[in-house]
């Protein structure tokens, strides 16, 4: 199993954004659905061992279930009507209980730890940070859970739990990529066995 948990600072928590305007209005909830795309969609197919899962100004978690969802394109627009979906079934979630919204995708009212630390009871955490090492020297898990930002910076508060519940830190090359870029990059390096079989 892969999760990737996605930090977005300025993303909405309300269904109450336009989907015209997913770069602007909606706190760069762009870069968060071409994340969900990148993490979960191939060619004609969809990842079913796959797990996404947005943390929205670190208030409400919307987690969209590869092997269950229904209703993905890659589009950034549709993947923005199914996060305002579950958004508006966010006030039925108490606490960490999860709601689902529609086929295979939950929304609860956790924050970043809540999530790490939900994540760190299934595999391996790895933060995907330009400082890292190089993901070759990580051992391919049979379960690991990657961590990474939106367009900002994790906070200082974030980094501190993320330094606290990560078994590592990796990059994925010599080159800064943007979050969904990254998401592709770790996805091949799963599916290759750690490059061993390309």
């Amino acid at each position: 199993m892969r999760r990737f948990i996605v930090v977005g600072h300025d993303a909405p928590t309300t269904p109450d954004f336009s989907l015209s305007d997913l770069a602007g209005g909606a706190g760069r909830l762009d870069v968060l659905c071409r994340c969900v795309a990148a993490a979960l969609l191939t060619s004609h197919g969809i990842r079913e061992d796959a797990s996404v899962w947005l943390v929205l100004r670190d208030a409400v978690t919307v987690r969209f279930e590869g092997a269950t969802v229904r209703n993905l394109a890659p589009d950034e627009r549709t993947v923005a009507g199914l996060v305002r979906s579950a958004l508006e079934s966010a006030d039925r979630a108490v606490g960490a209980m999860w709601v689902e919204a529609s086929p295979g995708v939950f929304v609860a009212k956790l924050g970043f730890e809540s999530a790490l630390a939900s994540a760190a009871e299934d595999g391996l955490v790895v933060q995907l940070h330009e400082d890292g090492t190089a993901v070759t020297e990580l051992e391919e898990p049979a379960s690991c859970t990657f961590v990474l930002s939106d367009h900002h910076d994790l906070a200082a508060d974030e980094q501190a739990a993320l330094d606290a519940a990560a078994d590592a830190a990796v990059r994925l090359g010599p080159t800064r990529l943007h979050a969904d870029q990254a998401i592709v990059v770790a996805n091949h390096f799963l599916d290759t066995d750690g490059y061993a079989a390309i």
